[in-house]
Formats: structure tokens, C-alpha cells, sequence
């Protein structure tokens, strides 16, 4: 999981600019699939539309021959004398040759204008004022006679005499079957008296006859009369309910002169195209289902599956050409990532794309200015640093020598001249060793030699009263340490630790401790006063000023110079318990 995310560190813009084109191509795969398939719908509506338009063009044609037909022999009902003489003659004239042939011709007449109908299987029914009536075929529309005159249907024929109304009768208990009543009222042109009624039924299996051709799987028509109830439909499951939410639809489309109309009715999406019939005073719906008709436009299966196809190329091909974009790049930030890490000659080969060999060339040139800086910086500091170590040698030298010859200078004041003639062969011996160059090392050997002849020095310009014993670990004796790094402690000892004893002893001690060479020169003189906190060296605003001569900072500063803050002098000591000195170096 770590190795993945260290991954996805260095590929970060990779990452990024890959699931924003993942983004983008599906957005616009998706954006683009679907205009184009409203913009197919929309098309295929409007044709659809224009296509229907004809259709139901073709169905009122249907229905205006068959209401010719209607009107045509309503019109010869109404003007045939003998059906109207059958149809108003009381029954007290029945029986007589002029009635018996009134009644024979009326018969025949219904029977002619019946056969002019039957390429539409109606039945035809005429009642009269005086109870008289004549069915062509009674299983059409199987009502009672006696029923009749008393029907809703009836009651609005007479209520408009002069016009032929068409009403939808929802069956009867010997005929479940729906029919469609074509009806006349009979009356006197001259007084306007009603004498009789025309009926002519049609079922709704013969009348949808006018239309089912035209109609398919989601391309539906329903005739609804004027109070939204659907007279007629291809869809039986829809004839005789009432819609008026659709009748609405209908009357609005007819009223705006509207093409089309989108809506939503019987719980689906439709296109709605409508058309008045006058004659009938119904309303001519096509019903076109959207679900239906766009299943046979778009195949949403096929083209899921292409836009899927074309975003997996396309993803494909992002992937390889982003891969190969940033590749450079994310090279060169791992890289660069390094220069923190403190490498700088971690140059990188420039290739990829020009804005990234531009970025390599950049580098690379930082990196040689860098390198170039850290180089002149490490020289200027080794000039200080060597010009640092100069000064210090010349307090060194110059403080060394002074100290010595007044001792010589003692001893010949004293007479002592074979102690002073060995005294300047030590001084001499000494000076060799140590007079030079302060920055560079001797071995411990050589430096306890030297300290040797200082302690020769000292012993005598002062006598033997001080012990001085060396105790130097085997293993360390070839170790190198700076020069003089011991005599200006020794020095501090004979000259401060015994003022107030009359003799003491002095430990020099070399040993190697975790990785370190320890140096310590332990006395048991006075003491001292003032040491600071951090035990380093004694603090100056302390009592006695033993330890701030120029010898001892010197020691301490070049050990920092030359090894660092882990190194350096460190003192300990309480007045009347002695001193102990302890330099830490490194182990060279």
C-alpha cells in the first residue's frame, strides 16, 4: 500500500489529468448521445407527426363516406310518404288493402335502403308516434320497443329534429357488444309535428373498422364524444370509459390549431394529434406511445453499447498518450524530489516534450550553479576556517614561549646553570615538535613526549614537589590529536592548582570511550570556583580567574573548529577537591 501511494505521489498530474479526461470523454459521450437522440426524437415526432396527420386525414374520409351514407338514407326515410303514412296512421284504418299495402311498401323501402348499408352491417330501426316500428336486424342493437321512446338516446334526437346525431349506447343485456346509434327524428316539413324516429346502429367492431388499419403497437385511436366518454378505440380495454383530462388534451390541440401535443394520459407518455368531427360531434384522437414508437427509433441496448465501445478506446488512448506526456515529467519530479535529500549531482537526462526538456535543461543548470555556490561556500569557510586556526596559533606560540623562558630566565637568575642548560635542550626539543603549523595532528605518543618536556620545564624552575604520572591506554597511543592540545591544562595546574598546598599530584589519563578519544588531567589542588552550569568551562564573572587564560578557550575553540560542537572541554572541580579536566575528541 505504501509502494502504491508512493507511486501515486510521483504520478499525481498523471492521475489528475487522466480522471478528468475519464470525466470529460463520458460527460461528453453521454452529453452528446443524448441530443442526439432528442434531437432523433424530435425529428422522428415531427415526421410521425405529419405522417399520422395524412392518416387521420384518411380516417375522416372513412367516417365522412360512411355519415353520407347515414344522411342518404335518413334523407330518403324522412321523404318517403309511405313510411311516414306507416309511421302516423292511426290503427283504426288496419286491416284495409290501403293500409296493408302502406305497411307492405314501407317495408320493402326499409328493406332497399337497408341493402344500400350493409357494406357497414348496420341495423336500421324506425319507430313511429302512433307505436308502429320496423328492426332490419334486432340482434345489432337488441333494445325493447317498449324502451325505446323513453331512451336518453331517443330524448336527444327529438331534442334536435333537424340534424342526425350519433350516440354511443353501451350495450344492452342480450348484447354486451358497444354500439354507435346514428339517429333522426321524422317530422313534417310543413308543421314541424314529429311523426317517428330513425335509428341506425353500428357496433363498435364495425365502426373501428374506419380506422384499425391505420393503427399499429403504440399508435392508437380513440373517438370520444362530447362529454369525454371513448365511443370507439382499437384498444378495447379503453371504450366506454370516461377521460376528460384526454378530452381536454383533444379540444385544446383542435382549439390552438396545435400539430402535436406532448402528454402525459393513462399513466404514459404520449403524442397526442386530434381532429373534430362535426358531423358525428366527436372527438378523433391518435394515441402515438413514446416508449413504443422510440423502441423501434433507438436502439438504447445498441447504443449503450457503442458509446461504451468508444469511451473505452478513447480511454485507452488518453491513458497511453497522458501516460507518455507525463512520464518526463513525473521523472523529473522524482528527481528534483531528491535535491532535498541533499544531492545535488543528481543530474537527469532530458527527453520528453519541449516544455520538459526546457524544465530538464533548467535543472540541470540550477544544479550546476548550486553545486558551483556549495563549492566557492565550502572553500571561503575552509580560508576561514585555516585563518581562524592562524590566529589561534599566533596566542599560542608567542604565550608558550613566554611562560617557558621565565622559567629559564629563573633558572639562571638562580644560578642554576646545568638545570637551565637542560632546560633549554627541552625547550629546544620541545619547540621542534611543536613550533608550526597549529591545524595539524600528532599521535598521542608524541604528544605526551612533549608534555614530558614541559613537566621538565616546570619541575625545574619549581622543583618535584608536584607529581605528574601518565596513564595512556595502548590502543590509543596512535591516535592522532591537534598539537599542544594538553600543555596549557598542565600548565594551569603547576601555575594555579597549588597555591595553598605545599605538594600534590597530577594524573594525565588517555583512554577511548564509545567511539571517542577521552584525554584527562586530574590534579588534587585547591580547586576552583565559579565553574558554569553547563560544566564546559569555568565562567569568568566566577570568583578566581584560574582557568581564563588564553591557552584554555584556545584548546576548546579549535576542538570545536576542527570536530564540532560534539566535542570539546569540559572541567569539574569544588574548592579543596582538585580539578578535573576532561577533552573529548574524535577517535582519528
Amino acid at each position: 500500500m505504501r509502494a502504491i501511494l508512493e507511486r501515486l505521489k510521483y504520478n499525481g498530474l498523471f492521475v489528475k489529468m487522466f480522471v478528468i479526461m475519464v470525466v470529460s470523454i463520458i460527460s461528453v459521450t453521454i452529453l452528446t448521445s443524448w441530443v442526439t437522440i432528442r434531437m432523433s426524437e424530435r425529428l422522428f415526432m415531427n415526421t410521425f407527426s405529419i405522417t399520422n396527420s395524412k392518416v387521420i386525414t384518411q380516417i375522416k374520409t372513412n367516417f365522412e363516406s360512411f355519415n353520407y351514407a347515414i344522411i342518404t338514407a335518413a334523407n330518403n326515410v324522412l321523404q318517403s310518404g309511405s313510411i311516414k303514412g306507416f309511421l302516423s296512421q292511426g290503427d283504426g284504418d288496419s286491416g284495409t288493402i290501403a293500409t296493408n299495402k302502406i305497411y307492405f311498401t314501407a317495408i320493402q323501402l326499409m328493406k332497399q335502403y337497408q341493402a344500400n348499408l350493409d357494406v357497414y352491417d348496420v341495423g336500421m330501426t324506425i319507430t313511429g308516434a302512433n307505436g308502429r316500428s320496423y328492426t332490419s336486424d334486432n340482434t345489432i342493437w337488441p333494445i325493447p320497443k317498449n324502451q325505446l321512446r323513453t331512451h336518453p338516446i331517443t330524448i336527444n334526437t327529438n331534442a334536435e329534429p333537424k340534424r342526425v346525431m350519433y350516440q354511443y349506447s353501451g350495450g344492452t343485456p342480450d348484447s354486451l357488444n358497444p354500439v354507435i346509434v346514428a339517429t333522426k327524428a321524422l317530422y313534417e316539413r310543413t308543421s314541424g309535428n314529429l311523426y317517428g324516429d330513425l335509428y341506425i346502429a353500428i357496433r363498435e367492431t364495425a365502426f373501428k373498422r374506419f380506422y384499425t388499419n391505420f393503427t399499429s403497437d403504440g399508435n392508437d385511436v380513440v373517438i370520444l364524444d362530447r362529454s369525454g366518454v371513448i365511443v370507439s378505440s382499437n384498444r378495447d380495454d379503453l371504450i366506454g370509459k370516461l377521460n376528460v383530462g384526454l378530452l381536454g388534451d383533444a379540444k385544446e390541440i383542435v382549439e390552438d390549431g396545435l400539430p402535436y401535443k406532448n402528454a402525459s394520459v393513462m399513466s404514459g407518455d404520449y403524442v397526442l394529434l386530434a381532429e373534430y368531427l362535426p358531423t358525428y360531434d366527436f372527438y378523433l384522437v391518435n394515441l402515438i406511445d413514446k416508449e413504443t414508437a422510440l423502441k423501434q427509433l433507438v436502439n438504447t441496448r445498441a447504443v449503450a453499447l457503442i458509446c461504451a465501445a468508444i469511451v473505452v478506446v478513447a480511454l485507452l488512448i488518453v491513458f497511453v498518450i497522458s501516460k507518455r506526456l507525463t512520464r518526463s515529467l513525473s521523472l523529473l519530479v522524482r528527481q528534483m524530489s531528491n535535491v532535498t535529500k541533499k544531492n545535488f549531482h543528481n543530474y537527469i537526462s532530458v527527453k520528453g516534450s519541449f516544455e520538459v526538456k526546457e524544465l530538464g535543461h533548467a535543472y540541470n543548470y540550477m544544479l550546476d550553479e548550486l553545486n558551483d555556490y556549495v563549492k566557492r561556500l565550502v572553500e571561503t569557510q575552509r580560508e576561514q576556517h585555516n585563518a581562524e586556526l592562524a590566529a589561534l596559533q599566533m596566542q599560542i606560540n608567542p604565550h608558550f614561549l613566554y611562560n617557558t623562558l621565565a622559567s629559564i630566565k629563573i633558572l639562571v637568575q638562580q644560578g642554576s646553570k646545568e638545570k637551565a642548560s637542560d632546560t633549554i635542550n627541552a625547550l629546544i626539543s620541545l619547540l621542534q615538535n611543536t613550533i608550526g603549523n597549529v591545524s595539524e595532528t600528532v599521535t598521542v605518543s608524541d604528544e605526551i613526549e612533549n608534555l614530558k618536556h614541559y613537566v621538565f620545564i616546570n619541575h625545574m624552575r619549581y622543583g618535584e614537589r608536584i607529581k605528574v604520572s601518565y596513564f595512556v591506554a595502548p590502543d590509543c597511543m596512535d591516535v592522532r590529536v591537534p598539537k599542544l592540545i594538553l600543555q596549557p591544562f598542565m600548565e594551569n595546574a603547576f601555575f594555579h592548582a597549588f597555591n595553598d598546598k605545599p605538594d600534590g599530584y597530577i594524573y594525565v589519563l588517555v583512554s577511548a570511550e564509545a567511539g571517542a578519544l577521552l584525554c584527562e588531567i586530574v590534579d588534587n589542588g585547591s580547586g576552583i570556583e565559579g565553574l558554569s552550569n553547563s560544566g564546559r568551562l569555568p565562567d569568568p564573572k566566577g570568583g578566581r580567574q584560574l582557568f581564563s587564560g588564553i591557552g584554555i578557550r584556545n584548546v576548546h575553540d579549535r576542538i570545536v573548529l576542527l570536530y564540532g560542537e560534539a566535542y570539546g572541554v569540559e572541567i569539574d572541580g569544588k574548592p579543596g577537591e582538585g580539578t578535573k579536566v576532561r577533552i573529548r575528541m574524535p577517535l582519528l
